[in-house]
């Protein structure tokens, strides 16, 4: 047997053994701001010819790159899962948004282990990574503290999180998260808080600490607004910067930004106005009332906009201070989809409202102008505007086959790395050429595999080749588009498109997709898709048309699926649900921040609510107050609590219809038994029920809802025990600080099955399928 080796316990320490260090990112690689603005069109910023001051895009353009032919995907989550992986969202089986989901292979919702991540990408190369704001990735059963995680950001690549999981967020009173563990701001509006401000002081401290910590690390900060989607939410002073300049309307702001953009150079000299689009009014034919609702939604949309783009800025200066912004690829991303014509022909001050087909009211929107922008709106301007902001194209968010839906400004900034100043470039190119472009610059490889798994294709293409070159072909040639049966394809310069729906009729009857008209552009000489030639080449189209069946064929596409409303219901979109089957839950006191589709599904059926509590000895009976459980908010939902020792039940139905039923009895203390009673009338979503509180089994409280919620509730709100958190459901009790007083033991959900659907509503559902 050898000699015993030298006995390591008396080893010199200089060949103790070199120390772990961290993997290095590529020599020269640059640090990564990626920044996306929500639901603004082509023509709304500044630096696009828009009325809508962004002085942050605008210096990062006069020191670097916009691109006036960058495209994106219609909607929110398809955008965000195309840019964070390099591939068409059907691909990644983000065909909808994530609460419209389906269990078709395109439309899961569901990213695949094998299309890995722009974080998870730079993280393994040595790039520190965070992301704030908006993430509307994540299958919604899995937003729940019961996980899993490895969809939430920071299983996506991000190492630092903070922001919020759905599609929308209440600017005034959001519900967040740092990682994964719920938090919620310490301020109220009224003491100064708004969520954008809060997102951009979180990711300001980061990159300082960042910088401090591990200075020779490149990081990637991803900041996702929520400004500009709806609601507007703005302070007042951002509103009354733009008194008075929509008051022309927006058939002459279409003129006017057209005439900006052709001395931009962001269109051709000889583009013209696209057709208007079929039963939007002209300003000329809304009533004074009308048009006074329609200027103040337009003010605070722009107002909303230049704050949130002021906020930025406050980044980019912290970048400037710490004298890494030179070294800083910063790539400002104006929109994830053109403007919104979501907020109907009339605008609305209740989202929900539209969302569910019901037009809002003109009077008594006029009768609130002062409310809009503030914690008791919930706005959206009309699609007038929609149409305005996406000067010169045609149509809006949710129509993927025209550019008004899927083109948007794009501002490229790397001071090092790009020599233009100021310069546009006009090659063809979309979202999912973002990610190639950084790893490009980066010096970063496109990853065989992560994690053990092999990788499928990134399908974007690098724009690196047009930093420095305006006259380079472009390298994307062929695109596919589709968003809930809009679809349309670009090859070489011409484009064959074919709208299926009108973005602001989310519940409309369906029409065969055969029906739908094609329509031929040669973008070559017609910039704006205003001149249809399908009828002079027929060929031309017929072969576009066997193109975008191909591209559906490969990609995931099929079937067409055009409901929208309708699938924000897992029942009837035939997703994967939570509770499938399940007619009963327990709660304990602290459950809650659960989100749509985590939450029991009271909707649409009969229900019980049993809340099992304890009031202290020392409580007078009138003492007592405080929610007991509540879902949703001030724009939709419902709660059960107790005001003067008296249990109470509110109905919100859009922020339009409130139903509050009151007991007669009060609780004394000692242990009680608060039920809420629902019984559902039948019939088609959105029937009315009769409501009914039971205290220690006498009924004292009765009163009947007319009509419920069809579809949910609320994207930014909860259902939570024990509070109200967000934006209250009733006034009877105050924002956040409306904690039950008394202690809460357990609450019981008993759940009736669904209401089921007729045969003819079976069959006017598959009719919306098309293989």
């Amino acid at each position: 047997m050898p000699p015993p080796g030298p006995d390591r316990r008396h080893l010199p320490l200089d060949v103790a053994g070199l120390p772990v260090e961290p993997v290095a990112a590529p020599q020269g690689a640059p640090n990564v701001l990626l920044v996306v603005i929500d639901d603004m069109g082509f023509g709304a910023s500044s630096p696009y010819g828009g009325p809508c001051q962004l002085p942050t895009a605008q210096r990062l353009a006069d020191g670097g790159l916009r691109y006036s032919r960058f495209h994106v995907t219609a909607l929110c989550s398809p955008t965000r899962q195309a840019l964070l992986t390099g591939r068409n969202h059907h691909s990644v089986g983000m065909g909808v948004t994530t609460e419209m989901a389906t269990s078709h292979p395109g439309y899961t919702g569901f990213r695949p282990a094998s299309a890995g991540t722009l974080g998870q990408i730079l993280r393994g190369n040595g790039y520190s990574t965070a992301a704030f704001g908006k993430w509307h990735q994540t299958p919604p059963v899995e937003v729940t503290q019961a996980g899993p995680f490895t969809r939430w950001p920071t299983g996506e690549g991000f190492e630092t999180f903070y922001g919020f999981m759905g599609a929308e967020m209440n600017h005034w009173y959001p519900q967040l998260y740092t990682g994964t563990t719920p938090v919620e701001p310490d301020r109220l509006p009224e003491e100064g808080y708004h969520l954008t401000e809060d997102l951009v002081d979180h990711a300001v401290d980061w990159v300082r600490t960042q910088q401090s910590l591990t200075p020779d690390r490149p990081f990637f900060a991803y900041l996702a607004l929520g400004a500009t989607h709806a609601p507007f939410h703005v302070a007042q002073e951002w509103v009354d910067r733009y008194a008075g300049r929509f008051d022309a309307g927006w058939d002459a702001m279409r003129e006017e930004i057209l005439e900006r953009q052709k001395a931009l150079g962001v269109v051709a000299p000889d583009t013209v106005l696209a057709p208007w689009a079929e039963e939007v009014p002209h300003w000329d034919e809304l009533d004074e009332a009308a048009q006074r609702v329609a200027v103040r939604l337009m003010e605070a949309y722009a107002g909303f906009a230049e704050h949130a783009d002021q906020q930025v800025g406050r980044l980019v200066r912290a970048l400037e201070e710490l004298e890494v912004l030179d070294d800083t690829l910063v790539v400002y991303l104006l929109g994830d989809n053109g403007a919104s014509g979501e907020g109907g022909l009339e605008g609305t001050i209740r989202e929900h409202l539209v969302g569910h087909g019901i037009a809002d009211d003109i009077a008594d929107m006029d009768a609130r102008l002062d409310d809009i922008g503030g914690p008791q709106s919930y706005a959206m301007y009309p699609v007038g505007w929609a149409l305005a902001m996406n000067t010169p194209y045609q149509w809006t968010k949710q129509v993927a086959s025209h550019f008004g839906g899927t083109r948007d400004g794009l501002v490229v900034q790397w001071t090092n790395g790009i020599a233009a100043r100021g310069e546009i470039r006009h090659q063809f190119h979309h979202v999912i050429d973002v990610l190639p472009t950084i790893l490009e610059a980066a010096g970063v490889p496109q990853p065989d595999s992560l994690s053990g798994v092999a990788q499928q294709p990134v399908e974007g293409t690098s724009m690196r080749y047009s930093f420095d070159d305006p006259d380079a072909p472009e390298a994307r040639t062929t695109q596919y588009f589709e968003m809930v049966g809009n679809r349309g394809v670009y090859h070489e310069g011409w484009t064959a498109v074919t709208r299926h729906g009108v973005p602001w009729k989310m519940t409309e009857e369906p029409r065969p997709f055969d029906a739908d008209t094609w329509e031929l552009y040669d973008t070559g000489t017609d910039w704006s898709q205003a001149h249809d030639v399908a009828a002079d080449d027929p060929e031309r189209l017929a072969r576009l048309q066997a193109l975008f069946d191909a591209e559906a064929e490969k990609y995931q596409v099929l079937p067409l699926d055009d409901r929208v409303t309708e699938r924000e219901n897992p029942e009837l979109a035939g997703r994967y649900d939570l509770h499938h089957g399940r007619t009963r839950m327990l709660l304990g006191p602290h459950s809650g921040r659960l989100s749509e589709e985590a939450a029991p599904n009271v909707k649409n059926r009969t229900h019980r609510i049993t809340v099992r509590l304890d009031i202290p000895a020392d409580h007078p009976p009138q003492s007592t107050q405080g929610v007991l459980v509540a879902q949703g908010g001030r724009f939709g939902g419902w709660s059960l609590y107790v005001v003067d020792g008296r249990p109470c039940y509110a109905y919100n139905r859009y922020g339009k219809d409130l139903t509050v039923v009151r007991a007669t009895e009060v609780l004394w203390p000692g242990e009680h038994e608060v039920e809420l009673q629902f019984d559902y009338d039948g019939g088609p979503p959105g029937s009315g029920g009769e409501a009914v509180i039971v205290l220690d089994g006498d009924l004292v409280g009765r009163g009947r809802v007319e009509e419920t919620t069809a579809y949910y509730f609320a994207f930014d709100e909860t259902f939570n025990v024990g509070i109200d958190r967000g934006s209250p459901v009733v006034d009877d009790y105050p924002a956040l600080r409306n904690s039950f007083t008394g202690e809460i033991r357990q609450v019981v959900v008993d759940l009736a099955p669904g209401t089921a659907l007729d045969a003819e509503a079976e069959a006017l559902l598959a009719s919306r399928i098309r293989d």
